[in-house]
């Protein structure tokens, strides 16, 4: 099943001109309307009319997620703020509200590419489709929302029911498809497994993203539910979900390339790489009007290629190696760096101590144990004391990743036996 034919199978010639036209008018915006992108060209000596096809794509500057953070959520809007309808946060990698304005035809582009990546998993407008991403400041809901409703699918938001209450829905209603990040499938898996409702449900397809997805998560949901999922890859910073999504072939994620421009550096530099060679993954918004950005660094490490797929699609692929070139780890879907919570934990008032995060999965959700180390006078903390020392760690990791974890007390002996030389966080998750 294909959405819009006329755009997904164009030939590469013709996607090329169209991407190339889309540049040159996105350059002529930025430059007279942002003066973050006029001063980093003119500074390079680069003028719009320097910029004529999609080739020229790789004379630009880059852009950055602390570029956009360090330069507040204003600088970037290409737009007159009457024109932004809606605004849109997340701590993407970096653990500070990063602000993304959309404009009304922003929204609109957003959910075609949703309704894409929707086809893309064999789902029409003929299904009921259960939303369990978060609605809110997060994009995943109501991207996931827009997209289902363009298609004509009747829509279920269900994100802030319980697992319980949505399995029931689930059945009540005839769910066909769902959305949601794969480890809260896992997790719902799970739990249909232990009601015993598979054969009671008509759930056939799954959209899962915003969070590392391994094959081996991949297949342990599909068997057990006995349905086909698909991986759907998005950023805040460009609308969330619905950049790219795998189809019925799954050899790679389709591109939305009539709206993103995709390349691929040499990790940790500014050469671009070959087709098949991975490297880091950067999108330049070639329709976006609120925020435009340019040759935007995403640090995931990906590999592209541009052959033409089994099912038609004549877009580029991306191959997702689940790793970053920076030091980061991802939280339910909530990307963190690793020096970002050793500041956190450093940053905890009143309380004095060695802290050691634990990730881990069980049921296929994400969980968090902090460890407070204590020494032995420390050790000898009142109850009511341990009490406030929980409060103010669960808060400032709530805060932080949006979990509430499992504080749990150990000796600093023990801390430093758990820690193997690991600073603050110990991840346990297997990704491969």
């Amino acid at each position: 099943m294909i959405w819009n034919e006329a755009r997904e199978c164009m030939s590469r010639d013709e996607l090329m001109t169209l991407q190339g036209e889309r540049l040159v008018q996105l350059v002529k915006k930025v430059y007279h309307s942002v003066a973050y992108y006029r001063k980093k060209m003119q500074k390079e000596g680069l003028e719009p009319g320097d910029i004529r096809r999609i080739e020229d794509l790789s004379k630009l500057p880059f852009t950055t997620s602390e570029d956009l953070i360090q330069n507040g959520p204003f600088e970037f809007l290409a737009v007159p703020q009457s024109e932004i309808i809606r605004y849109h946060s997340s701590n993407a990698t970096t653990g500070t509200e990063l602000i993304i304005g959309c404009t009304r035809d922003d929204i609109e582009i957003w959910a075609e590419c949703v309704a894409r990546c929707i086809y893309m998993a064999g789902l029409g407008r003929n299904d009921t489709i259960q939303i369990a991403h978060n609605y809110g400041l997060f994009t995943g809901g109501l991207g996931a929302h827009y997209g289902a409703e363009k298609i004509g699918a009747a829509v279920v938001p269900s994100s802030t029911c319980s697992t319980d209450r949505l399995i029931k829905i689930m059945k009540e209603i005839h769910v066909t498809g769902i959305m949601c990040t794969p480890s809260y499938l896992l997790h719902i898996a799970k739990a249909i497994r232990n009601v015993r409702e598979v054969g009671n449900l008509k759930l056939r397809a799954a959209i899962c993203g915003m969070e590392i997805w391994p094959e081996k998560m991949r297949k342990e949901i599909e068997e057990m539910l006995g349905i086909c999922t698909h991986d759907v890859y998005g950023l805040s910073e460009f609308a969330g979900l619905g950049v790219a999504c795998d189809c019925e072939y799954h050899k790679g994620l389709h591109v939305q390339e009539d709206f993103f421009a995709a390349e691929v550096l040499r990790k940790n530099s500014n050469i671009l790489v070959k087709d098949g060679e991975k490297g880091e993954l950067v999108f330049t918004t070639l329709q976006r009007e609120g925020t435009p950005l340019l040759r935007y660094r995403t640090g995931d490490i990906a590999a592209l290629t541009r052959e033409q797929c089994g099912c038609g699609r004549t877009t580029a692929r991306i191959d997702l190696f689940g790793s970053k070139t920076n030091d980061t780890i991802v939280i339910r879907g909530v990307s963190v760096f690793r020096l970002q919570l050793e500041s956190m934990f450093a940053g905890i008032n009143d309380v004095h101590a060695r802290y050691l995060m634990r990730i881990y999965r069980t049921a296929g959700l994400d969980m968090v144990d902090v460890m407070v180390g204590l020494d032995e006078t420390q050790e000898l903390l009142l109850a009511q004391e341990k009490d406030f020392v929980k409060i103010k760690v669960t808060a400032a990791v709530r805060n932080l990743i949006g979990v509430t974890p499992n504080v749990l007390f150990a000796n600093t002996e023990e801390i430093a036996r758990m820690a193997r030389g690991v600073s603050t966080v110990v991840d346990e998750r297997s990704y491969r």
